[in-house]
């Protein structure tokens, strides 16, 4: 891929002002925070399940067997 054509795609990289500006200014409508709560959960809640299965199967493993 040609360096003008990456630059033309993607653009400038906008200053922390620039995105400090934009972040402002994003309205959330009413039931926006719940839903970005819930996606939150149904992301990061099966990874956690698995790394605390994963950690007391090993605690286990070591003292209890």
């Amino acid at each position: 891929m040609l360096p003008g054509r990456f630059k033309d795609a993607f653009g400038k990289k906008k200053t922390k002002e620039e995105l400090d500006e934009h972040y402002k200014n994003i309205k959330l409508e009413k039931g926006d925070f719940a839903a970005m709560v819930i996606a939150a959960f149904i992301t990061f809640l099966p990874v956690l399940i698995v790394v605390m299965v994963v950690f007391f199967g090993v605690l286990w493993l070591i003292f209890l067997r």
